[in-house]
């Protein structure tokens, strides 16, 4: 155990870009945990990112604090004192080297190092920049052209000042895509649609992800209601070369231009309409659903409860109590219907303060998993003592009488 001491004192410094710890042990505590170095008020502290179920824990610690929790999670040994979940498997990655941490049930550890060559660090580099550490998928200094013509950056490309926040929003969107990457065909076209996209500036980052960085085959769709947006984001989209990316006007609660898609966005969708294109997407058995929602006035309208009356008589209580509710009713009535769903942390959209990201995974076959009954028997209860009655419900409904009929 004193190699892996050894190993964890040379690789946690502000050289280290990674360390992922995975092959749980016990998934109700962790399925999965990362470490990076960050930044903060020019202080090196280590940002724990736990993944537990559809819940992400985001924790920073000093180079000790992390070290032990570390080494705790990988030995019997529960060094800080402390209940940590346990893993058999970490991989370690700097600008120097990389590690492997292999655990056997019987607690034999297995280390294998190897030293990167100079490619291995231009591939794994990272800087310390803007309060935190960040190997950004799309980087600062790389002129992208979509990114230049939306003015995030100069043709050098130099990221804007102004554009800045939208720059890290974007790559934040990309990370969110590259966790589900391998849940989309790779044999196939990958159809998306992106409701409600604006500017387009994620729509845009996401084809250029998937298809020139990654060459996947895909077809995006963009809809908006505006037409000066969508005129604009296509003139940029065949500027770029996109052939495989369209936009168009049309309304989402009207939209009939595909019966079949793979993957549907919709960021910042005022009120119902992310109920409706939640609802496309689980009659067309979208495998992936990514919903940044947005004015959950629904909700707000209709919630009453007597016992919640000496919170619910406060108006700003009341509304961010109702967007919670609203965005956790969704991801439950998801999850009835057979996806795996996440609410995680998102950066502010350019237009709204709603931070807060629906992430749905299909899993194999289209029936409910197992746990969907006993989830929409809770949710239903919830609602009814809430006096709610979302429109995802009852466009849920509406899909239940046609498949019985």
């Amino acid at each position: 155990m004193d190699d892996l001491k050894e190993l964890l004192a040379n690789i946690l410094n502000e050289r280290l870009v990674q360390i992922v710890l995975s092959d749980s042990k016990d998934k109700e505590a962790a399925s999965k945990v990362k470490v990076r170095p960050v930044l903060l008020k020019d202080r090196l502290v280590f940002q724990e990112t736990l993944y537990r179920g559809t819940q992400v824990f985001h924790h920073n610690y000093d180079v000790e604090e992390v070290a032990d929790r570390i080494y705790g999670m990988l030995v019997a040994a529960r060094s800080t004192g402390q209940e940590l979940p346990c893993f058999g498997q970490a991989q370690l990655v700097s600008l120097d080297q990389e590690a492997t941490v292999l655990v056997s049930k019987k607690g034999k550890m297995t280390i294998k190092r190897k030293k990167l060559t100079a490619s291995g660090l231009d591939a794994k580099a990272g800087t310390l920049a803007h309060n935190k550490t960040k190997q950004y998928i799309l980087q600062e200094g790389k002129p992208v052209d979509f990114l230049i013509g939306l003015g995030v950056q100069s043709p050098d490309g130099k990221v804007t000042k102004a554009k800045y926040d939208k720059f890290r929003q974007i790559n934040r969107y990309l990370e969110f895509i590259e966790d589900v990457l391998t849940e989309l065909p790779a044999d196939r076209t990958i159809r998306i649609i992106d409701f409600g996209c604006g500017k387009s500036y994620l729509t845009f980052a996401m084809y250029y992800y998937l298809h020139v960085l990654n060459g996947r085959d895909i077809q995006v769709t963009g809809l908006d209601l505006k037409a000066d947006v969508i005129d604009h984001c296509n003139e940029l989209a065949a500027k770029c070369g996109y052939d495989k990316l369209h936009f168009e006007k049309g309304d989402i609660s009207t939209y009939t231009g595909t019966d079949q898609v793979d993957m549907v966005v919709t960021l910042h969708a005022c009120d119902t309409a992310t109920d409706y294109a939640l609802e496309k997407a689980i009659k067309w058995g979208a495998k992936v659903i990514m919903a940044v929602p947005c004015c959950q006035h629904e909700v707000n309208r209709q919630i009453h409860c007597d016992a919640l009356k000496p919170v619910l008589q406060y108006g700003l209580i009341k509304e961010r109590m109702s967007a919670l509710i609203t965005d956790a009713v969704r991801a439950e009535l998801l999850a009835g219907q057979g996806y795996d769903t996440q609410i995680l942390e998102f950066i502010d959209m350019e237009h709204t303060p709603k931070n807060l990201l629906i992430r749905a995974v299909k899993r194999k076959g289209m029936r409910p998993n197992k746990n969907g009954d006993q989830r929409k028997t809770d949710v239903n209860e919830l609602m009814e003592y809430l006096s709610i009655a979302p429109t995802l419900l009852k466009l849920l409904e509406e899909i239940d009488e046609e498949d019985n009929h």
